[in-house]
């Protein structure tokens, strides 16, 4: 080991020769140490925060998921009884691609639902209950009632609890569906209407499908919105982040006419503001990470004038210029790279054992973060991202490493003579 990398290590406190030490050595460790333990608490905090964010996607987008398909079909401009006739040779043709698990017809549109007072605008989708279950999990998230009870002919309808709960129904009671179109008579307009029996109630945990989404056979949907919505074949694939480019081969397999939608453009909304609102967590957390990185360069100016003698001896023994600036370089960087390190395996550990800490510190305090008639979340999730543990640990070491260079610079323009004259 070169004396630049021994002298180094020794003032960032790794490396101690004798008992204890000089005193100056011993304050050199200690703003060391609290430059080193400031880095690994902000990449810690980082990583974790990062992690719950994740987590939070992940089970927002599978609760999403289980009540939407991966892949719609659709032909625009042809009405519902005629694409729910050539339904199975869609899925015939998409299901030539591997990646395809399941297939089932929809009608999809707007209405309203009116009971009593109350009023409200709802998503209708027309689905067929025996082959649902190969596109969605809807059959598992029934709380009462059955899908199977959506017949055609019954004009039964399955709604969510928080709808359920917002018009005041529950199972067998009737309520009125409102169709956009109408007709026009001398005494104006009137909407189409159709009185539905509720049969069931589902629960997907996910706040705003609970509230604004109702279920109905495909054939009773096509009937009472055969002028408006769109109809087609619901798509479920193995890996659903591969949605995108398997809607792009399966317009390749099927006629021209055909339209492919996959479900990161349905809600390209809410996943555009995730990833803003996570990148804007990174560069708020990676404050914190700057912060230690100017306390970092803060704690190495004052180590270069606490060492001035030192350097100064060393100057009249022969050392260059360069050989003292990389003695701080050394200092500087085993600083960064080991509190970069340590924050790397506290941060991951508390990630991968949120699920433990959470509920630990929940009955110490006796408070829960996560009542789930808010957030329908119990637990809080985590999800590290190799990405992301990365990117953290190459941006601490990056600020780690620009914080060592003013300091290396000023010791290695330090003049022995000029030192040793006011010692």
């Amino acid at each position: 080991m070169s004396y630049e990398w021994w002298i180094g290590a020794r003032y960032a406190g790794l490396s101690r020769t004798g008992r204890g030490g000089r005193r100056g050595d011993r304050f050199v460790s200690f703003i060391a140490a609290s430059s080193m333990a400031g880095i690994a608490l902000g990449v810690a905090a980082l990583i974790v925060v990062l992690s719950v964010m994740n987590g939070f996607q992940t089970q927002v987008r599978d609760r999403m998921l289980s009540v939407l398909p991966h892949i719609e079909l659709y032909v625009p401009g042809v009405d519902h009884e005629q694409v729910l006739e050539q339904w199975k040779g869609l899925a015939a043709q998409a299901a030539q691609d591997p990646e395809v698990r399941g297939a089932a017809p929809f009608v999809a549109a707007q209405g309203m639902l009116a009971r009593g007072q109350a009023l409200m605008g709802v998503q209708i989708r027309g689905i067929d209950p025996a082959i649902e279950p190969k596109v969605s999990d809807l059959t598992e998230q029934m709380s009462q009632g059955k899908l199977t009870s959506l017949t055609p002919g019954s004009f039964n309808i399955v709604v969510g609890n928080q709808l359920a709960q917002s018009i005041g129904v529950d199972v067998g009671d009737t309520l009125l569906v409102l169709a956009p179109q109408g007709s026009i008579s001398p005494a104006g307009f009137s909407p189409r209407m159709r009185q539905f029996t509720v049969s069931g109630i589902f629960s997907s945990g996910y706040y705003e499908y609970d509230a604004t989404l109702a279920f109905v056979d495909v054939e009773d949907a096509a009937k009472v919105f055969r002028d408006s919505g769109v109809s087609g074949v619901r798509v479920r694939i193995t890996d659903m982040q591969r949605a995108p480019e398997v809607a792009r081969d399966l317009l390749g397999l099927l006629p021209s006419t055909v339209r492919a939608q996959d479900w990161t453009q349905n809600n390209r909304t809410w996943f555009a503001a995730v990833q803003t609102e996570k990148r804007m967590m990174f560069l708020i957390l990676a404050l914190i990470v700057a912060v230690a990185a100017f306390n970092l360069l803060s704690s190495l100016v004052m180590a270069v004038k606490d060492k001035q003698s030192d350097i100064a001896i060393l100057r009249t023994l022969g050392a260059t210029p360069g050989e003292i600036a990389r003695i701080f370089l050394v200092q500087g960087a085993l600083i960064g790279v080991v509190g970069t390190v340590l924050g790397v395996l506290f941060g991951t550990l508390i990630a991968y054992n949120i699920d433990v800490i959470v509920p630990f510190i929940e009955r110490m305090l006796g408070v829960n973060f996560l009542p789930q008639q808010i957030y329908f979340i119990s637990e809080m999730p985590s999800n590290p991202m190799m990405s992301d543990i990365v990117t953290v640990a190459l941006t601490s070491l990056v600020l780690s490493l620009l914080a060592t260079l003013y300091p290396s610079w000023r010791a290695a323009r330090l003049q022995p003579a000029q030192v040793l004259r006011h010692d």
